[in-house]
């Protein structure tokens, strides 16, 4: 079922998304050499808390931690652990919370220190094809509009679309009808209508599109190896346009 949000349920799922967005842009400067990984998902989720809310990862499905933190070939759900960051390293952290029963969900691939020129070309890409398929979520569009134009960018750049996740509805629920590809037609499938919100997560790869799925049973794996990088964002889609809900405070 998809589900059309009143004006006030729109801005109950923008404070979760506040929330989300102030944490990945309180966690950025402790992304550097040297960090532990679990470190900085025990820093995520007190900073949850001491906002009033709860994360929305951690407990769902069995997932143990408040972060997906996905490094290098890891595509998405990986497991914070005790591993440490090393310069030249992509590293993609997913954060969900929920307040008040509504959710929000954000992803940002940050650098370690420096990066080669086909990494930081990847995360370009990546952060523009999202942008790209935010341009399209218009009522009267189509779920297809956003997966055509996400594809589109990524494949004309030389990287591949992941195929297997995607995006999704949002709202009293981390994961909502409809689904989000991150590939397709345009004019096809789900038409968009205003008071629609939806999470838009493109999953980019320098190599092949195939992944697999790592032995622990939650982190996503490129199957050849090469880097993965991954953005997201919560929007609602408006009369006037796309409406990006995962931005921080002072923005």
């Amino acid at each position: 079922m998809v589900h059309t949000r009143s004006n006030k349920e729109i801005e109950k799922i923008a404070a979760s998304c506040q929330i989300v967005a102030d944490t990945l842009i309180m966690l950025k400067p402790h992304i550097v050499e040297g960090v532990c990984v679990s470190d900085l998902d025990t820093m995520a989720e007190e900073y949850i808390l001491s906002r009033g809310a709860r994360p929305a990862f951690k407990g769902y499905m069995g997932f143990p931690s408040t972060l997906c933190i996905s490094i290098e070939n890891a595509v998405v759900h990986g497991i914070p652990k005790k591993n440490i960051l090393k310069t030249g390293q992509i590293v993609g952290i997913d954060c969900g919370a929920e307040l008040d029963g509504y959710y929000g969900d954000h992803a940002i691939s940050f650098p370690v220190g420096k990066i080669d020129s086909e990494k930081q070309k990847l995360i370009d890409v990546t952060r523009e094809s999202l942008f790209k398929g935010i341009d399209q979520a218009i009522p009267g569009n189509c779920v297809g509009d956003i997966g055509n134009a996400v594809q589109k960018h990524a494949e004309s750049n030389g990287f591949s679309v992941v195929r297997e996740l995607v995006g999704h509805g949002i709202g009293t629920h981390l994961h909502e009808d409809p689904q989000i590809p991150n590939y397709g037609n345009a004019s096809q499938g789900y038409m968009l209508h205003s008071g629609m919100c939806i999470a838009i997560e493109p999953m980019i790869n320098a190599g092949s599109k195939d992944v697999i799925t790592s032995s622990d049973g939650w982190t996503i794996l490129t199957k050849d190896g090469a880097p993965s990088a991954h953005f997201e964002h919560t929007i609602a889609i408006t009369d006037n346009g796309p409406k990006i809900l995962s931005v921080g405070s002072n923005a």
